[in-house]
C-alpha cells in the first residue's frame, strides 16, 4: 500500500499518566516533555509509541519516587495507522526507563512492546518477550 505515513498518530499529551512496564521500580510515570521534538508555538508536546519523552515518577519505591527520567513509550491506547494499513491499539499506556544512549535501565519488560518502538530502540527490541 503506498501513500500511507509512516508516522504515529501522538496520543499522550503533556501531563499524561503512564504504566511502567519495566523493574525498575517505578509504577506510575507523568511526562514532562517530549524530547527530540520539533514543536509548534503555543502548542504542548506530544508523544506516541516509539518517542523519547521526559518523564516525573509519581507512584514507585522510595528511591526512584519524585525523580526525573528518560522513557520511550512502547504502547499507548490510541488507535494509529501501520504502513500495510492495520490499526492498532493496546489496552494501556505504558513506557519503559532508559538512558540517554537508549540502554533499558530495567532488566524485564512486563506486556506485549509495539513493533515500532522495537525497530526504533534496538535494546528495547532485545529486552522485550513479546513484539507485536
Amino acid at each position: 500500500m503506498k501513500g500511507i505515513a509512516g508516522r504515529q498518530t501522538r496520543g499522550l499529551p503533556t501531563a499524561a499518566r503512564l504504566h511502567v512496564a519495566d523493574n525498575t521500580g517505578a509504577k506510575v510515570v507523568q511526562i514532562i516533555n517530549v524530547l527530540k521534538l520539533g514543536g509548534t508555538m503555543r502548542r504542548y508536546p506530544s508523544a506516541g509509541v516509539g518517542h523519547l519523552a521526559k518523564v516525573s515518577v509519581k507512584k514507585g519505591t522510595p528511591q526512584t519516587r519524585r525523580q526525573m527520567f528518560n522513557a520511550v513509550i512502547v504502547r499507548q491506547r490510541r488507535p494509529f495507522r501501520r504502513a500495510d494499513g492495520s490499526w492498532v491499539q493496546f489496552e494501556d499506556n505504558a513506557c519503559v526507563i532508559v538512558n540517554e544512549r537508549g540502554d533499558v535501565q530495567g532488566s524485564d519488560i512486563e506486556g506485549p512492546v509495539a513493533r515500532e518502538a522495537a525497530e526504533r530502540w534496538p535494546r528495547i527490541a532485545a529486552t522485550a518477550k513479546q513484539i507485536v
